[in-house]
This record gives structure tokens, sequence and C-alpha cells, in this order.
């Protein structure tokens, strides 16, 4: 995917996670995603990316589950791209980090772009809430533990998906 970065030898679930969705491209095209695009030349018109690039990230995104691809035309056969559950999952990661891009990019500049939470009307502050117990979850109430012979990224995706 044109990376540099191994992570086939981390023992994370980020790391693990950033190998199927590390790429700022693949990040851009799930965004667009969840605003309705479905087809490539969507997202070569949106985006601006070049087709190879785009062609191997929806391959990817594809091999990894996150999208499905549908037939729309037999003749020629073209196919368009929906979100999977496994891809719908993603949400909470894009409005993270919608959110964090406003406050530590775009600070008191417009990004042109809100989330308004429609139930209440007002600018979207996501937060993290424990899905047991509903309480807000802060860096500090949350305790890592470590297993031993934890598998590693190369162990959890395929061979040839892994760095």
């Amino acid at each position: 995917m044109g990376r540099t970065a191994d992570y086939s030898r981390q023992s994370c679930s980020i790391a693990a996670t950033l190998e199927v969705i590390g790429d700022p491209w693949t990040l851009l095209v799930i965004r667009d995603a969840f605003n309705g695009v479905r087809r490539f030349e969507q997202w070569q018109d949106r985006l601006g990316v070049a087709r190879n690039v785009l062609a191997a990230r929806l391959k990817s995104l594809v091999q990894h589950g996150v999208l499905e691809p549908q037939l729309y035309s037999e003749r020629p056969p073209r196919k368009e791209y929906v979100l999977t559950a496994k891809g719908k999952d993603l949400y909470g990661v894009l409005v993270t980090l919608h959110a964090w891009g406003e406050k530590h990019v775009y600070g008191d500049a417009d990004s042109g772009i809100s989330m308004v939470h429609k139930t209440c009307g007002h600018d979207l502050k996501p937060r993290i809430a424990c899905g047991h117990c509903n309480e807000i979850v802060k860096p500090r109430d949350i305790a890592l533990t470590w297993a031993e012979n934890r598998p590693t990224v190369g162990d959890v995706l395929p061979k040839d998906e892994a760095a």
C-alpha cells in the first residue's frame, strides 16, 4: 500500500487496525462511503486520487471485509461498494477524527463541515462511554492488561495482507 511500516510483529489491536485502514486515502474512501458514495467514478471525482491507488484501496477494503462489492450492471459488468457491518463499525472512529481535526487542526478557523446532533440541534461533541454502565470514560479510567503470548498482527491477518 505504499507504506513502509511493518505492523506484523506488533501485538496490538491499534496496530492491526492501522494495517487495515491506516492509509489516509483509505479513511477518505470510508468517509465518503458513509456519505453515500458507492461507485468508483464517484470516489475518483470527489477525491482526485489516481485510479490505480483507488482500485488498490477498494480491493484491500473488500479483502478485509469493510466494503462489499455489489454488481449494478451486467453489461458492461460494473460494481458498487457498500459498507459491511464491519465497515459501519468504523463510524465512531471517523466522528472522533473529525472532532479532533476541528479542535486541534482548524481551531478557531471554520473547516466548513459541521456534525450537528439532530436530536438537540447542537454541534456534535463526541465522548467515549462504557458500553456496560454508560459512564463517560476518560483515559485515567482505563486499565490496560497484557496477556502473555499475545497474537501478533501477522498472526491474525493473512500473510499476504499483513505488511
